[in-house]
């Protein structure tokens, strides 16, 4: 049985997805308070679903055992402001591996992110402590780090309305990153279960080319027949934001837009885990 935590989220939830299509047994960690259609969707999916919080280690003692392997990347990037990083993705995260380790679990796969964010706001911290402690615990492990999901990062979350023909660019938009889709992550963490392969790793993941910001601008440019609106914002702004907001979750977004401003190039290193969508790709998506 594998235990997917967060699994009413995207990454989660086509977790799930892709491992029931495998006909691999699932047990689904939701929040109690989980949109409903999202818990519906699971049960559909023939997944057990159990309620569960990483802030409580009883729940989470209860979804561990019997497991084979638990795979979690559960954030609450999303929701900044009701939940806290540290409560969460740092307390939560290390008390789920402390309960994974208690309920003898075979194997747990944790998605974390690219080792060129370096920096110390509170979200980094704490997926740092998160894969310490996996090291030290004994258990098998597999980390993976993905550079930025280009569906937020080239989306309009961060500023990138393309339909509109408008784009947020930072720093000098002159930088390669080798932007990864969800999609390529899910299908890594899928890739883990059950491989020996995966054991002990600890896996960069980036997509298969590395492009600029402004030669995605251009990109879309060609694929779209219009001019798209480009708004750079400054390294300094951004160092800015990041210093005053220190040491708070307030800081967390700064730091990773400024770490982005260096760029993030990662060279594919497992042929069985090369992700395979190109910005391109997702670009046609977005346009049909």
């Amino acid at each position: 049985m594998n235990l997917v935590v967060g699994a009413t989220g995207n990454v989660g939830g086509a977790v799930c997805e892709a491992l029931r299509g495998q006909d691999k047994p699932v047990r689904a960690m939701v929040r109690e308070s989980s949109d409903p259609e999202r818990v519906r969707w699971l049960e559909e999916l023939g997944a057990e679903v159990v309620r569960g919080e990483l802030r409580d280690p009883e729940s989470l003692a209860r979804a561990c055992d019997g497991m084979a392997t638990v795979v979690s990347g559960a954030t609450t990037i999303a929701s900044l402001g009701m939940d806290s990083i540290s409560a969460v993705d740092r307390d939560g995260q290390l008390s789920l591996v402390d309960a994974a380790r208690s309920a003898d679990v075979g194997h747990f796969i944790y998605v974390s992110y690219t080792r060129h964010i370096d920096t110390d706001d509170p979200l980094t911290q704490a997926k740092r402590a998160i894969e310490e402690r996996l090291r030290a615990s004994g258990m098998t492990f597999t980390i993976l780090r993905p550079t930025y999901f280009m569906e937020m990062w080239l989306g309009p979350p961060l500023g990138w309305e393309l339909a509109a023909g408008r784009a947020r660019v930072l720093g000098s938009g002159e930088q390669r990153v080798s932007w990864i889709s969800a999609r390529d992550v899910v299908a890594a963490a899928v890739a883990c279960v059950d491989n020996p392969d995966a054991h002990g790793q600890t896996i960069e993941l980036g997509g298969p080319d590395a492009v600029s910001p402004l030669e995605v601008v251009r990109l879309a440019e060609s694929i779209t027949g219009h001019e798209i609106e480009v708004e750079q914002v400054p390294v300094e702004a951004l160092e800015l934001q990041a210093r005053e907001a220190a040491g708070t979750d307030a800081s967390i977004f700064p730091s990773l837009m400024l770490c982005q401003t260096r760029g993030d190039e990662i060279e594919a290193a497992l042929e069985w885990l090369r992700p395979r969508i190109t910005v391109e790709d997702y670009l046609r998506g977005l346009f049909g």
